[in-house]
């Protein structure tokens, strides 16, 4: 897997959800609304997710494996720290 691009998309200041961001993989497949969210513990990405008939959050589209999840949680999480230097720093 070549995780060819990661755009953030939108960044909030309040609240636990921190951004949220486009994935391209492989120059092939786009994956939107992941988000970045800030847990007890950590910054985490959540994959985009849906409610089901019986109001139970699912992923739509998600990592097999743990490896994979966490390269593509270690290329997002990166990505969204670069842009918040960079904004800090004002290069935007």
């Amino acid at each position: 897997m070549n995780i060819s691009d990661i755009r953030i998309r939108r960044v909030m200041q309040d609240g636990r959800l921190k951004a949220v961001v486009s994935m391209t993989v492989d120059n092939a497949i786009a994956v939107h609304d992941i988000k970045i969210v800030q847990g007890d513990e950590r910054v985490f990405v959540a994959m985009p997710s849906r409610r089901d008939e019986t109001g139970i959050f699912r992923d739509i589209i998600h990592p097999i494996s743990p490896e994979a999840r966490g390269e593509i949680e270690a290329s997002i999480i990166s990505a969204y720290e670069r842009y918040v230097s960079d904004r800090e720093a004002g290069s935007f």
